[in-house]
């Protein structure tokens, strides 16, 4: 049986073949197949928007490091007291861990720090 590192590595693989023959981003790819299902662009419905966490940590880490990496380590290990967004947690309540790597959840945000969600791009469906 493969371990779960392995699973994500080759779905991070065939993502990554699967957006060179596409022409998406491997950050497009893996941020509308996963966090689209709760955090929609414009609106919040079972979670909050993205353009509302993004301008929460665009705030919190204007720089393209800072923000990374504190996203990624907060959906990784989701925790009410490291977060940003107190008043979401009591709309919505605590993210769930998702079991997903530090490494793609890093990808993930790297996309979200460059997209601007306001404007058709990448991935974006209407």
């Amino acid at each position: 049986m493969l371990g779960n590192n392995t699973v994500y590595k080759t779905i991070i693989l065939t993502l990554a073949i699967t957006s060179s023959l596409s022409g998406a981003s491997l950050g497009s790819l893996l941020f509308h197949g996963n966090c689209i299902t709760c955090h929609e662009e414009t609106k919040a419905v079972s979670a909050p928007s993205v353009l509302e966490f993004r301008e929460h940590y665009l705030r919190a880490f204007p720089k393209k490091k800072d923000f990374v990496n504190y996203m990624s380590a907060w959906v990784e290990h989701p925790d009410a007291q490291k977060s940003i967004m107190l008043d979401a947690i009591k709309k919505y309540e605590l993210m769930p861990e998702l079991g997903f790597e530090k490494s793609t959840l890093e990808i993930i945000a790297e996309y979200i720090y460059e997209t601007d969600f306001t404007k058709e791009h990448e991935g974006h469906k209407d």
